[in-house]
């Protein structure tokens, strides 16, 4: 018997039911109220509205999907694997949450197409979501409109809405405008607690609206409220928010409704009560091959659109497909190096002396102008971290015609869109802040290493070098937290000619974010001879000035930023008093770390060797580099108000305390050595005696 449309809606939805159901049942683990309580929605978007092909998922024109609420992952595996992406099969789906499995506990960037992000910390997929729609925007006006025009859909829950950064990304979405995003609401009152009112009580309508978006309220499993919703929402003025009323665990007796559903297997008694009540006869993990074929189409309906575009794209000039093709690739552009050198040649010549945040400035100018996927921004600081150029203008709900971001103070929503932009295709994001600021961004920074995203943090105000506004903006232990990230490349400049190498580093890990460090106080030009392919900074770390005649060091001295100039000058007291020094800087922990062991050993020498590490920072991370023995001059505590040059002197970060403390370890290593000596010297003489006493005892004795 042939189904209606409504009927034949049901079952499909029905299909992803149960093989999230199935899935989370056998692996004992995860969270099926979402997946039984939005299917219905899902079912409709991705059978009806959203514009894909599973057999060219990275169709740059294609629709994006974000599951926010990404703790419900097994909405998303069982629709990918019914519409017939080719890298998911039923085995996938049956190994759900187990190790090295495509179907992760919550969805990964990577593990599988039509994954656009990785979610599961609430909020982020909204923000990234954010900043895939303004993605499109841009490469809209680029491109235009008839090889750019999709939309981007995302799905919260009550937990995405309540994480700060929501409103952070709401509200920045309204601002612009953002009118081809639509987010679709899970609104069934349930947390992982209880009922959302233990919590809150606010009239999530009139947030929207505030915000300059379009509010339309569902019934999540009315489908003629579905539809319509979706069909609005299509041709919106505004950013939209479909507020789907729904039931968690839909079509469970005993846990609809409530939170036994959210984050716990139903059990198979439940599981087979959910079969009775929505009249599914079918074994676990059995799809009927009209369902699923039903399905398959679904996911090649729009096999003449991607034709079509695929025309349209053809007919695009030369040098714009060009240009995308090395986008995609992240290749530089033709002539980039020999460019790059010339500008390293005349910043050299220069040798000016100012703040690395000053060079920052100088480098963006010449990285914007000459690459234009560079997408720039700041929270709200642009004129103190200096992230605007000549080429980055300001884009705004009208034009998006810029390569700029008035950010806001937004912080995390700041870092959480630029890994939508990278995800989208198109863009090489950086935005700034101080580095102190680095705490609201660190969940988005962590997931753009985790995603191996290619973004760029531009962090300034290093240290108490930024002087009088005091410790609640003097960035003590970020430097530590920033290097704890796997993958997260962190470097801190000395001067302008390092500030370019770490640029040039930073464009060329096109599989890691990286945080490049800047400070507020001038420095010196600390370069003695240019090297041009700055292959210092490229090893992570470097010998800047070593022992006369090649000797063996008494100290090595290593240092980061500002403080390598501090070093320098202790090097010049520690030779007065007869001490043989080398000064090192580190201006990359990450990039050192991926050294051999013989270049490692050429710049920190022998373990005897004494090493003083010098960083306005915590302790933690140095103790590898300068061991057990070794001395840290830097911070214990927490900073103070004050000038800089004060306060660098009040906490002992100085050339006279480095060459102080240095003296006094290595006086005592050598008054130990001799103390050594001495010993052994007395314990021979006393063998000497004993043996003396032996031999004339023996000679007595042959004597009787």
């Amino acid at each position: 018997m042939k189904l209606s449309k409504e009927e034949l809606t049901q079952e499909l939805a029905n299909c992803v039911r149960f093989l999230s159901i199935d899935a989370i049942q056998k692996a004992n683990s995860g969270h099926p109220g979402m997946p039984m309580g939005m299917a219905d929605v899902a079912t409709i978007l991705f059978t009806e509205f959203l514009k894909f092909k599973a057999l060219r998922p990275e169709w740059l024109d294609r629709d994006r999907f974000i599951l926010s609420a990404g703790h419900g992952s097994m909405l998303l595996y069982s629709i990918l694997y019914l519409t017939g992406y080719k890298d998911i099969e039923l085995d996938d789906i049956k190994n759900f949450r187990q190790l090295n499995s495509k179907c992760a506990g919550h969805p990964e960037f990577g593990h599988l197409h039509g994954i656009e992000t990785t979610t599961g910390p609430l909020g982020q997929g909204l923000a990234n979501a954010v900043g895939m729609a303004i993605g499109e925007r841009l490469l809209a006006n680029r491109l235009g409109n008839k090889i750019i025009d999709h939309k981007t859909y995302c799905l919260v829950g009550d937990g995405c809405l309540m994480e700060g950064i929501s409103q952070e990304a709401i509200s920045i979405a309204g601002h612009l405008n953002l009118s081809k995003l639509i987010v679709l609401w899970d609104n069934n009152s349930i947390s992982i607690d209880g009922n959302t009112s233990l919590a809150t009580s606010e009239n999530m309508k009139m947030r929207f609206e505030a915000c300059n978006w379009q509010v339309i309220q569902i019934d999540g499993h009315n489908q003629e409220q579905i539809r319509s919703a979706l069909t609005k929402a299509q041709n919106s003025d505004k950013p939209v928010l479909i507020d789907c009323k729904t039931k968690i665990g839909y079509g469970s007796p005993k846990t609809e409704g409530t939170s036994k559903c959210h984050g716990s297997p139903l059990g198979e008694d439940e599981v087979n009560e959910v079969r009775k009540r929505l009249k599914w006869d079918h074994p676990h993990f059995v799809i009927p091959v009209d369902l699923h074929n039903a399905w398959h189409e679904a996911g090649k309906r729009h096999r003449q659109t991607y034709h079509d575009w695929e025309e349209r794209f053809q007919d695009l000039e030369h040098s714009k497909q060009e240009e995308l093709k090395r986008i995609a690739k992240k290749d530089f552009t033709e002539n980039f190096a020999k460019k790059l050198n010339k500008f390293k040649q005349q910043v050299f010549l220069d040798r000016a002396e100012q703040s690395t945040r000053k060079s920052s400035n100088q480098t963006l100018e010449f990285i914007t102008k000459e690459l234009p996927e560079l997408i720039g921004g700041s929270a709200d600081l642009t004129e103190s971290v200096l992230t605007k150029t000549s080429s980055t203008k300001a884009i705004s709900k009208d034009d998006f015609s810029g390569r700029y971001i008035h950010y806001g103070v937004r912080e995390h929503a700041m870092a959480a869109i630029m890994n939508g932009l990278s995800l989208h295709g198109g863009f090489l994001p950086y935005g700034g802040t101080f580095l102190v600021f680095s705490d609201y961004m660190k969940p988005a920074i962590r997931l753009a290493a985790l995603m191996k995203q290619q973004v760029l943090y531009i962090f300034t105000h290093d240290s108490i070098g930024l002087g009088e506004d005091g410790p609640t903006h003097q960035p003590v232990e970020h430097l530590a937290m920033l290097r704890s990230i796997p993958n997260l490349y962190v470097f801190r400049p000395a001067d302008s000619q390092e500030t370019i190498g770490c640029f040039e580093q930073a464009l060329k890990l096109k599989e890691s974010p990286s945080a490049i460090v800047l400070t507020r106080q001038q420095v010196s030009f600390l370069r003695t001879e240019y090297k041009q392919d700055q292959a210092s900074c490229g090893l992570g770390a470097y010998i800047v000035s070593d022992t006369a005649l090649g000797i063996e060091p008494d100290a090595i001295l290593i240092a980061s930023g500002s403080e390598l100039s501090i070093a320098i000058e202790a090097k010049k007291l520690l030779h007065k008093h007869g001490f043989a020094v080398r000064v090192v800087s580190i201006p990359c922990f990450e990039l050192f770390e991926k050294q051999d062991s013989s270049y490692k050993n050429k710049i920190l020498g022998k373990d005897s060797i004494l090493r003083v590490g010098i960083e306005a920072g915590i302790y933690q991370g140095w103790n590898r580099y300068i061991g057990k023995n070794g001395i840290f001059i830097g911070m214990e505590s927490f900073g103070a108000s004050g000038k800089a040059e004060d306060l660098f002197r009040h906490f002992g970060i100085t050339a006279q305390n480095i060459c102080e403390k240095a003296m006094n370890e290595l006086k005592n290593r050598r008054k130990s050595a001799i103390a050594k000596y001495k010993d052994k010297d007395d314990i021979l003489d006393e063998i000497d005696k004993k043996q003396e006493q032996e031999l004339k005892e023996e000679d007595e004795d042959s004597g009787d």
